[in-house]
């Protein structure tokens, strides 16, 4: 009987500590859920099962670098902005949603917003974007066509302007140009949005990015439409007071 006793009162202490261990580890079974009524973070990762990133969520001060296949690059200049960061299957950045607001202390206010989408190992093919600063304040949509990533990738936008600043001055927007007649660089297709006047247009670009159709609404109400050649020059215009 006592032998009895002890094996029971064995089988007791045991079950107990199992019980002890489930309770203190079944926060970390990656298959448990939970509930929230609030969290306080500087940063979430999302990622798949396998571990690869998928969302980042972050502060200012832990914001990320940028995401290639899955490896990360130094991004010094994203550390003034907080937001997230959009990331493929492959774990490639394809897009995010960035922001500050800041005042400084002789009034100045430099604030913007940014969400953008990416296209396949490049860059931004659709921007909404919000800025606001002491001189001038812009809100509106671009949409530009974005080489395929063959043709040119991220590495080689880093070495074109790596390239264009080892040239004389005189000889850099020459060097831009050749790029852009070769397809290799991204082109603002559409623009939406307000203008300097306070007016609002929308202009409709060819494939080189040369506006040839503008939409144009004045601060004082008065509509447009304009039409230009290839050099910029207005061919045509249409008004409320024109005949055709």
């Amino acid at each position: 009987m006592s032998q009895l006793k002890t094996f029971l009162a064995g089988a007791a202490a045991m079950a107990g500590g199992l019980i002890a261990v489930v309770l203190l580890t079944g926060a970390r079974d990656p298959g448990k859920l939970a509930a929230f009524d609030e969290i306080t973070v500087g940063r979430i990762n999302v990622v798949e099962p396998d571990g690869t990133r998928r969302l980042v969520i972050s502060n200012r001060a832990q914001f990320p670098g940028d995401f290639m296949q899955g490896k990360e690059g130094e991004r010094p200049d994203r550390r003034a902005f907080a937001g997230m960061l959009f990331i493929n299957d492959e774990g490639t950045e394809n897009g995010g949603l960035i922001q500050k607001g800041s005042i400084s202390a002789d009034g100045k206010v430099s604030s913007g917003l940014s969400l953008t989408f990416d296209r396949f190992r490049q860059d931004q093919a659709l921007q909404l974007l919000n800025n606001d600063s002491a001189n001038h304040r812009q809100t509106g949509v671009r949409i530009n066509d974005v080489p395929y990533f063959q043709k040119t990738s991220m590495a080689d936008i880093q070495r074109f302007g790596e390239e264009a600043r080892k040239l004389p001055a005189d000889q850099r927007d020459a060097y831009w140009q050749k790029l852009s007649d070769e397809g290799r660089l991204s082109v603002n297709r559409i623009w939406l949005g307000n203008t300097r006047d306070k007016g609002s247009a929308l202009q409709l670009k060819d494939a080189q990015g040369r506006v040839r159709m503008m939409l144009l609404v004045s601060a004082d109400g008065a509509p447009l439409i304009q039409m230009l050649d290839e050099r910029g020059n207005v061919s045509k215009t249409i008004s409320p007071g024109s005949k055709d």
